[in-house]
């Protein structure tokens, strides 16, 4: 408990100290997960560290339990890079910001892990697939969850229902429930407190047991909710009233979770002292981090638009690179 409480407070600090560094103008946009850290940390912990993770675009404790750091994890938020770590090496994607396309990404990628079963029946590797509410309603979702059920594929598909597709609330999105929808594609289907971090934690390890074994994908809905805007350029107070969200604070899973610890004895003023310290480091780690980051050269863009730079391309450098150099 102690640990998937760290996990929860460090995601905070770094996710907090994101939205400072985006409106003091460091990063060009930020996604809050305040509110979701019991659904990211109770369902990464649930899987081992080599089944391969697909996040969307707000899965930052997800990527910090991976071990994604700070300077990854903000490159793509100041736009010096289009992805800020390497897939293979974290088993976790890079961060898709085209609603829903991680879905069909990680189903694809799920097929090449049946393939390599098939070949060698002791693998046993899974994907984890993060997505919203508001993504359940495109087409590239719908799509994905057919064809996974189809080629049972192994995966399981994590819904954070956060209440809100921006401004759009669930209720407005579908007269059905996603979790109950998934039964209509052949999808084993879960739906949880996403706010309770064992119950995430035991939801998703089933889940991922039943996949593993050879049975159908599965769908976890964690019901949760989204503290913060859509986006830093988002205005919440425009669509959702003050009470909705008080409700919510009242809900606040890191709250749960240090009240559980002390309730039970698990942790004392020593251990929430040392973590407050360890929280604030990282979020000095994360502004500097975001500080340091500078933009590629320019001419980076022709050299990397395909893997081998063309003669034409080269030669458009080199004009690019002279001009420049007039200046000097």
């Amino acid at each position: 408990m102690r640990a998937l409480y760290r996990d929860m407070v460090l995601a905070r600090s770094l996710d907090q100290e994101a939205y400072h560094l985006q409106r003091q103008g460091e990063l060009g946009l930020w996604l809050s997960c305040r509110g979701q850290e019991a659904a990211q940390v109770g369902s990464i912990r649930a899987v081992r560290d080599t089944d391969h993770v697909f996040p969307s675009y707000r899965e930052h404790a997800a990527a910090l339990c991976r071990g994604v750091g700070p300077a990854e994890m903000l490159t793509q938020w100041r736009g010096t890079a289009h992805g800020g770590w390497d897939p293979d090496g974290y088993r976790f994607h890079i961060t898709s910001l085209v609603l829903s396309t991680q879905l069909l990404h990680a189903t694809g990628y799920a097929l090449g892990v049946a393939a390599d079963r098939r070949k060698d029946p002791s693998l046993d590797e899974i994907v984890l697939c993060y997505f919203g509410d508001g993504s359940a309603s495109q087409g590239d979702a719908n799509e994905a969850f057919n064809w996974a059920a189809v080629t049972n594929a192994p995966i399981v598909f994590f819904c954070q229902n956060n209440q809100w597709a921006i401004s759009t609330p669930t209720t407005a999105q579908s007269r059905t429930p996603l979790h109950v929808r998934a039964a209509g594609f052949g999808l084993g289907a879960t739906v949880v407190d996403g706010n309770d971090v064992l119950a995430v934690q035991a939801a998703t390890e089933a889940a991922a047991a039943t996949v593993r074994a050879g049975g159908p994908p599965q769908l976890v809905e964690a019901i949760t909710y989204r503290m913060a805007g859509h986006s830093t350029s988002d205005d919440p107070g425009r669509y959702r009233d003050d009470d909705e969200v008080q409700l919510w604070e009242q809900r606040d899973p890191l709250a749960r979770v240090r009240r559980f610890l002390e309730a039970e004895g698990w942790a004392d003023d020593d251990y929430f002292a040392s973590l407050e310290t360890e929280a604030e480091a990282l979020a000095a780690e994360t502004r500097n981090a975001c500080r340091a980051l500078e933009a590629p050269p320019l001419e980076d863009t022709f050299r990397n638009t395909f893997v081998d730079e063309t003669p034409a391309l080269r030669r458009e450098r080199e004009q690019y690179t002279a001009w420049k150099d007039s200046f000097a």
